[in-house]
């Protein structure tokens, strides 16, 4: 399952990731992050299909997204 870290003291509230995210997995935070604005936040895990939108549209790379592989022997997923 895709898993998005997002780094309120870079994020400036743009809302581009909330724009292009296609599940709606992420959204404005109601309250105020480092920079004193709303920063964006990851809200639904099980929604996110790990397209990638969000960190490739931040202009400030304040999004990763890691996507657990399943391993090949064991069939177990790694993170």
């Amino acid at each position: 399952m895709p898993k998005i870290v997002i780094d309120a003291r870079r994020c400036k509230g743009c809302r581009l990731c909330v724009a292009f995210c296609p599940k709606g997995a992420i959204v404005m935070s109601k309250s105020l992050g480092p920079r004193g604005i709303s920063p964006a936040e990851f809200t639904d895990e099980s929604a996110c299909s790990g397209c990638l939108n969000c960190a490739v549209i931040c202009p400030d790379a304040a999004i990763e997204v890691f996507i657990e592989e399943p391993s090949a022997k064991t069939g177990k997923k790694n993170a």
